[in-house]
């Protein structure tokens, strides 16, 4: 019997490639997008929205206002600044635990995670699809194999259906992202890579870095 999966869709290039991947392998019967008062949140659910248009999946905006009681991060703070140009070194590891650090989210990938399982089980379906990759794996340790099976065995408890957290890039890097989102004919025009939310990507901020340099690297076509 095939698998029915509920996606996590940001708008970003992991989680697009994986909502694409999802698609091969299982009916996706939602693509869910949050917006938690994200700097780019207004650019990213347009731009979710879109991709699940392209993709023929349902599409739903989740809100949560609250995470502004709990974090200052600088994606959420207007008066915290987000690292930029000269600011970023994405391939010094100890440049990007600190960068990282700035872009920290207090157990945002487990609140999603855990809100999108709600979803899952009631309308049935066995999967959560998140968009992790191993390059950021190596900072945010919820981006990892690791955190994906724990969730597995957490929703074993809260889930009646015993749901499993899958993700089909874990073991990639951005690059490789970028040539499986080739494969899968992902509409990368529609990609929001940036922390911000201007009429182009800024292409400074260390998101924009990556995917640009993942893009070029990945065979990707302006």
């Amino acid at each position: 019997m095939i698998k029915r999966s509920v996606v996590l869709l940001s708008s970003g290039l992991d989680s697009t490639v994986n909502l694409f991947a999802a698609r091969e392998v299982s009916e996706v019967v939602l693509a869910l997008t949050f917006d938690y008062g994200q700097r780019a949140a207004v650019r990213e659910t347009e731009n979710a929205r879109l991709i699940a248009e392209r993709a023929g999946v349902r599409h739903q905006v989740v809100t949560l206002p609250w995470f502004k009681e709990f974090t200052k991060t600088s994606l959420v703070d207007r008066a915290s600044q987000v690292p930029v140009s000269e600011m970023v070194s994405i391939d010094d590891l100890h440049v990007s635990e600190q960068t990282a650090k700035a872009v920290w989210v207090p157990n945002r990938n487990g609140i999603f995670l855990n809100v999108a399982a709600g979803f899952a089980e009631g309308l049935g379906a066995d999967w959560v699809v998140p968009g992790f990759n191993a390059e950021e794996a190596k900072t945010f340790p919820d981006n990892t194999d690791g955190f994906l099976k724990a969730l597995t065995a957490s929703f074993a408890y809260s889930t009646a259906n015993h749901l499993a957290a899958v993700c089909f890039t874990t073991e990639l890097d951005k690059t490789a992202i970028v040539r499986r989102g080739l494969e899968l004919a992902v509409p990368f025009e529609l990609i929001w890579p940036c922390y911000f939310a201007e009429i182009k990507p800024c292409g400074k901020c260390e998101s924009c870095q990556r995917f640009e340099r993942a893009f070029q690297a990945g065979g990707g076509q302006k």
